[in-house]
């Protein structure tokens, strides 16, 4: 059973029919014996939905977070998850982070601006060196910016739960050390699982703990900020710009603040848009493998949150 939003549902089911072809693959809302169904394939799946397949083998997320899946209040928790992890996701989310701390330590809002009112301004900002960026949450991907903003000469420190130890990057754990961390940060980089602990963490305590002027990037989920304190922290001037790939809700309502404030840039949850090629290969891999018995790299620890 193959579960995933937009136009994008054909595609996927084609490019897997085609790894899986001794399998057969039904896309959700087609007809089918929901007993028969052993691995559902899914992102964002309704509450209640998949405990009405009653022989599944297992859930794979279509995506590196599996959130959408544990949030459901009736999940069957005795299956096994298996997350979707690819190098093109890595690559898509390094690209995306390093473009947009680029784009907001060149002050490119501002360039453009001044194009739209035909005035010649030259900006002239500190060498990377000097501005200071932070990255919540090393995961994967996390490290992976981190180490690649490092590279291109920024002074880069990161931030998570436990103790990590990454080249040319200065690390902070615990909660202890938070408070150190967002004072040292210039431009914050969101890339925390979303977890009961994390869920609000961009609020305005945390916004008022980072140096005045401060711009915030969130790729992560859109439950990890409240919206309502970035709005406030931007229009008083605490912070200065927001980038935000991700929302409450999606797409993100036609009457929302964030689409005309000045100083938010909204782009659709593209950062790390997994596709049916490489995505689709790795989650063939990964059902073959579990199939098997052999052992799955991407498989969640039995009550991990992410």
């Amino acid at each position: 059973m193959l579960k995933v939003g937009g136009s994008r549902a054909s595609w996927w089911k084609e490019h897997l029919s085609t790894l899986l072809p001794e399998a057969t693959l039904y896309l959700a809302g087609e007809e089918m014996n929901r007993d028969e169904i052993d691995y559902a394939v899914v992102w964002k799946p309704e509450p209640g939905w998949l405990k009405t397949f009653k022989n599944l083998k297992c859930i794979v997320s279509i995506g590196a977070g599996i959130d959408h899946v544990l949030c459901d209040p009736e999940l069957p928790v005795h299956l096994p998850i298996i997350r979707t992890t690819s190098p093109d996701l890595k690559v898509r989310m390094r690209e995306y982070v390093t473009l947009h701390v680029l784009r907001l330590h060149r002050r490119l809002q501002e360039v453009t601006a001044a194009q739209m009112v035909r005035e010649w301004r030259q900006i002239i900002e500190p060498p990377a060196h000097e501005r200071r960026v932070g990255i919540m949450g090393l995961g994967n991907l996390g490290a992976d910016c981190a180490s690649t903003l490092a590279a291109i000469g920024f002074d880069v420190a990161g931030w998570a739960r436990s103790e990590k130890t990454i080249d040319r990057v200065a690390c902070f754990a615990g909660e202890a050390a938070r408070n150190a961390f967002l004072a040292r940060t210039d431009i914050l980089v969101c890339m925390l699982p979303l977890t009961p602990e994390t869920e609000g963490i961009l609020n305005e305590d945390l916004f008022d703990r980072l140096p005045d002027g401060a711009a915030v990037i969130n790729v992560a989920r859109g439950q990890h900020l409240v919206d309502e304190d970035l709005l406030a922290a931007l229009d008083r001037g605490k912070m200065c710009s927001a980038t935000l790939d991700v929302f409450h809700t999606e797409p993100l309502p036609h009457d929302h603040a964030f689409w005309d404030h000045p100083k938010v840039l909204v782009t659709p949850h593209i950062a790390s848009l997994i596709d049916p090629i490489a995505g689709g290969k790795r989650i063939a891999e990964n059902i073959k493998n579990f199939d098997a018995g052999k052992p799955i790299v991407d498989l969640v620890p039995q009550g991990r949150g992410y």
